[in-house]
């Protein structure tokens, strides 16, 4: 398939990242988003996106969770001859966190499912995706925490051919600077296997401003170095290029 979902999603969106999970429980979110950007790519055409997640974490360390969001790149690349109906991205995951010993290190590992339901071609590849992950945090001090993770597709990677075993870096660093506000910065780099020239690497500068009833605000610009040409959808718009997101999150 040509231009595509090149690669958090956000297994929760940041008002569930922000809160942490140091106790067992469900917790869960609801978003309202300008522009739904995943691994520095639009997924809604540049339009606004509903989101929400749920999450059960155990004392263990154990966790399991959903997440949903409303998007538009499949349908997107929808023609007479070839039509697409997908308006959905529904995700689950599970996966174990914990500390090494006493220290402010933590690690995270689990696996994730991107799924796509919808009206397909019947040479359609399709854009469901498996993923393994592993990730590394550690707190530099009581107001700021540097996090790096690592993705590997077991499948096709969101509709690339012979794409499985493509990877993504992620590195981000958070740092509360003044009470419930948090500075987020993140970098990233998707490698996709037997399609190099969709390879890329993406970076955002924001900040959240969280409140005590549970509501936050979030703001942040991103950019990528995915070429133009490869990541400008049937509308004429690069989706890949410079890109500001406000985004409402309600955590419960």
């Amino acid at each position: 398939m040509s231009s595509r979902k090149t690669a958090i999603a956000m297994s929760l969106p940041l008002v569930l990242l922000a809160a942490g999970h140091a106790h067992a429980g469900t917790t869960g979110s609801v978003a309202l988003t300008s522009d739904y950007l995943f691994r520095g790519v639009s997924q809604t055409n540049e339009e606004p996106a509903i989101q929400g997640g749920v999450e059960y974490a155990a004392d263990s360390g154990f966790y399991v969770g959903a997440w949903g969001s409303s998007i538009s790149w499949l349908s997107d690349l929808s023609s007479d001859e070839a039509p697409i109906s997908s308006d959905v991205e529904l995700d689950g995951y599970l996966g174990y966190r914990g500390k090494f010993g006493d220290s402010k290190v933590a690690y995270d590992v689990g696996a994730l499912y991107y799924w796509y339901p919808g009206d397909y071609p019947s040479a359609f590849n399709s854009a469901d995706t498996g993923e393994i992950y592993f990730g590394l945090s550690a707190g530099l001090s009581d107001t700021a925490t540097l996090a790096a993770k690592y993705s590997y597709a077991v499948t096709d990677l969101f509709g690339y051919a012979d794409s499985d075993g493509s990877g993504y870096l992620d590195l981000s660093l958070n740092w509360q600077f003044v009470p419930g506000w948090t500075l987020n910065l993140h970098g990233g780099k998707q490698w996709i296997e037997n399609n190099e020239d969709f390879e890329y690497t993406d970076w955002k500068v924001g900040v959240t401003k969280a409140f005590d009833n549970g509501f936050s605000i979030a703001a942040a610009y991103t950019d990528t170095d995915a070429d133009d040409a490869l990541y400008t959808n049937a509308f004429g718009n690069e989706i890949a290029d410079g890109a500001f997101a406000l985004t409402f999150a309600k955590a419960f």
